[in-house]
């Protein structure tokens, strides 16, 4: 598995597309370090993460993930993948932790907001901490969503908007109907900013995440067998 995800990992920033996820996200934060921190003289940094969350992920998950699996099937490296000596199981894990090293990336050079902050005021290292296990989870729970619509078709394009239509539907169908709320990934993220660990909301998106991985892998192993 080690060797998948240091292909992917390589691969992100042997093209432009981990700088761009970078970028993107880096550049959100930056939009609501100012809107919540500066602009009103606050020291809780859990805000600014809970909205990279609703907003960042929605843009930066679909560039990350459309690739994944379309990319093989459309350039017909898709006969190497199933062949290989590696499970299927351990090459989808493989490419889901190398999307989570690039959001990681992210998450370490945002520490430098709690820097700025701590320059001007007394910050609690908590909330950041919480926040931060928080986005990790719902970024793996997003990413297992991109990775599982990627499977679906060779079309980089369509996978990224499938990927984005699910994200989207996951934070408007509560507004809808209460009945829609345990599919909204962002719910499972409000505790997390405020400094708390939910067994809930954790599960919660773990459990979101582990659908989609066994999707994929269910996806993955049916062409093999084709093959």
């Amino acid at each position: 598995m080690w060797a998948v995800i240091k292909k992917e990992f390589k691969s992100y920033f042997l093209s432009p597309i981990g700088y761009v996820v970078v970028g993107i996200l880096l550049f959100v934060s930056s939009i609501f370090f100012y809107l919540t921190s500066v602009k009103t003289a606050s020291v809780d940094l859990g805000s600014l993460y809970y909205y990279v969350a609703l907003y960042g992920l929605i843009i930066a998950v679909p560039i990350l993930t459309m690739r994944m699996f379309s990319e093989e099937r459309k350039s017909g490296t898709e006969q190497l993948l199933l062949t290989t000596p590696i499970s299927i199981t351990k090459v989808v894990f493989g490419k889901l932790f190398a999307a989570l090293g690039v959001i990681l990336i992210t998450l370490v050079i945002s520490l430098m907001y709690y820097i700025v902050v701590c320059i001007f005021a007394k910050a609690s290292i908590i909330p950041v901490f919480t926040s931060m296990i928080g986005f990790i989870l719902i970024s793996t729970a997003a990413i297992s969503i991109g990775m599982f619509a990627s499977s679906l078709t060779e079309n980089q394009v369509i996978s990224g908007i499938i990927t984005i239509a699910f994200l989207l539907m996951s934070i408007f169908l509560p507004y809808i109907s209460e009945v829609f709320s345990k599919l909204s990934l962002i719910n499972y993220y409000n505790k997390f900013p405020s400094g708390r660990i939910s067994l809930t909301e954790v599960a919660g998106l773990l459990s979101f995440a582990m659908v989609f991985i066994t999707l994929t892998i269910i996806v993955m192993q049916r062409r093999k067998s084709v093959k």
